[in-house]
């Protein structure tokens, strides 16, 4: 976090918590002009500490209330096979993250359905995309905690 003063670090944890908040609010929480702010805020985009302003959209309300984690073992480690497994996963929108693993998981998927049986067809369509040697999946009971905010 080379280059980020005290200032800088108060910005992004606030824009973090609420990215919305209009640039007078956002000073006024880390105790500076308006423009000093609006300058700090710039400087911050144009030097890729944020990457990007989203809004987090409640799953529930859009019938997605079913989380999942797919864990993907493969024994094909060609790289054939992994641009047709990384277009199969950039092709689903069901898959809202996938991260290569050390360790004994090759793969894990984070995959946003409705219900089961929406999960089921999800999976027939992945195995049909991707030759795969095995697939687990649990399914989120309860959010302890889940949080797009960084522990700066």
């Amino acid at each position: 976090m080379k280059n980020l003063d005290e200032f800088d670090l108060n910005i992004l944890k606030e824009l973090q918590r609420d990215v919305a908040q209009s640039v007078e609010q956002l000073a006024e929480s880390v105790n500076l002009s308006r423009n000093a702010c609006w300058r700090r805020v710039k400087r911050l985009e144009s030097d890729g500490f944020i990457g990007r302003k989203v809004a987090i959209l409640s799953p529930e309300k859009l019938d997605l209330d079913l989380m999942a984690y797919v864990m993907v073992r493969t024994h094909d480690h060609e790289p054939g096979w992994l641009e047709k497994f990384k277009s199969a996963v950039k092709g689903m929108p069901e898959i809202v993250g996938a991260h290569r693993m050390s360790g004994d998981l090759d793969y894990v998927l984070r995959v946003r359905v409705s219900d089961v049986r929406a999960y089921d067809r999800f999976y027939q369509r992945l195995i049909a995309k991707v030759p795969i040697s095995e697939v687990s999946a649990s399914f989120v009971m309860e959010d302890i905690k889940d949080t797009t905010q960084l522990p700066i």
